[in-house]
């Protein structure tokens, strides 16, 4: 085990083990722990979407344990890059924003990213303070330093490329954007989920062409969202939103499988590793019921979003809605995300119009309240009462 100055084994252990899935080089981030340096630790966000979920909250809870020891994290704004779209593995090219769509998405995303990560040891920069000074001769010279071949190794890239699918000579740009990024600010160590290994070894190299001291690439696991078999996202709708209201993230926590709670307790709790282990026994011995063990997951995570208050009403909602009988033990689920879609696959309305026609008349609820819009959205985890016997989940 490593040996930094003014922190235990078990200090150490949590910070470069838990939760993190490879840093590279790690010996080179320990030695700069050690040297009592203030590290500037980078973690660039695309605005592409305002709303930040729990996946992104495992890379922020380690930026804040980072803080905790002192160090500084810059929050890059990628307002450029987010004109441009980055598949990140999806296969396909997002579309570009406008500038007006960036800056509201971003206001959003920073008050988000404060529920986790401290305010006052945060330095954000925009990328337009040094991309809008750059001229086309500043472009050819960045991409000069990068080929086609080296861009091609992307996996999501070369992937498109052997099925014939197109891929823009703007999505090449992203990651020399994102790499020249790290130069602007002097990164020492960046932040990142395992599927943007590329992007963050672009700005390593990058920064070692420059004459700069090469960043320490630092990167966690990614989630694995409600539905228990992808990565937790909100365009596939498994996702639990840090700023949704406490009911909504209890009643999500509580629909995951219980496969993934032992992975939710690690990456996003601050519950001890050796209290993990006893859960992980206990499952695996049948001595444990799961359910008990899922609500002390959901409070936690609501008390850390909220405050243990919020925890307590909502762990008393769900109660009051499951194990005291107001619904069905074999409670309904329901696939939809439009609410008239949803009642009429629920069979509450025998069509969109009869639909309609109960929520205008103030008889469906969600979560507790009382829903009177008929293009109301629905997440996994709603609950959604119809009169006052009829209920099912949202999944």
């Amino acid at each position: 085990m490593y040996s930094i100055p003014g922190m235990t084994e078990r200090d150490i252990n949590r910070l470069l083990r838990r939760g993190v899935a490879e840093i590279i080089v790690e010996q080179e981030l320990v030695e700069l722990l050690a040297s009592g340096k203030k590290l500037r630790l980078k973690e660039g966000f695309d605005p592409s979407f305002p709303d930040i979920h729990l996946g992104h909250m495992v890379g922020l809870r380690k930026l804040r344990q980072f803080q905790e020891l002192g160090h500084q994290v810059v929050l890059i704004v990628g307002d450029w890059t987010a004109q441009i779209g980055d598949p990140s593995g999806v296969s396909t090219t997002r579309p570009m924003l406008s500038a007006e769509q960036v800056r509201s998405n971003a206001e959003t995303y920073m008050q988000q990213f404060f529920k986790v990560v401290d305010r006052d040891k945060t330095e954000v920069r925009w990328q337009s303070e040094w991309f809008g000074k750059f001229s086309l001769a500043d472009v050819i010279q960045l991409t000069s330093k990068f080929t086609i071949a080296q861009m091609l190794a992307r996996d999501d890239f070369t992937k498109r490329f052997n099925d014939g699918r197109p891929i823009s000579m703007t999505e090449f740009l992203y990651p020399l954007l994102q790499a020249y990024d790290s130069v602007a600010i002097k990164a020492d160590v960046e932040f990142g989920g395992t599927d943007q290994k590329f992007n963050l070894l672009v700005g390593r190299e990058l920064q070692t062409m420059v004459g700069q001291k090469p960043q320490q690439v630092f990167m966690v696991p990614l989630l694995v969202g409600t539905d228990g078999c992808h990565k937790m996202s909100k365009s596939l709708g498994n996702y639990i939103g840090v700023a949704e209201p406490p009911d909504q993230i209890y009643g999500k926590v509580m629909s995951i499988p219980d496969s993934l709670m032992v992975n939710f307790f690690e990456l996003v709790t601050d519950v001890s590793d050796e209290e993990i282990d006893e859960f992980q026994n206990a499952l695996s011995d049948n001595t444990l019921n799961p359910m008990l063990l899922k609500k002390r997951l959901a409070r936690e995570l609501v008390t850390q979003l909220h405050d243990r208050e919020a925890a307590g009403r909502a762990e008393e909602q769900f109660a009051r809605i499951f194990q005291k009988k107001e619904t069905p033990e074999d409670r309904l689920e329901v696939r939809a995300t439009e609410i008239v879609e949803a009642l009429v696959k629920a069979g509450y309305a025998k069509s969109k119009s009869e639909a309609k026609r109960l929520i205008e008349h103030g008889a469906v609820d969600v979560d507790g309240k009382t829903v009177t819009d008929i293009h109301f959205k629905l997440v996994t985890g709603n609950i959604t009462k119809v009169g006052k016997r009829r209920f099912f989940v949202s999944t």
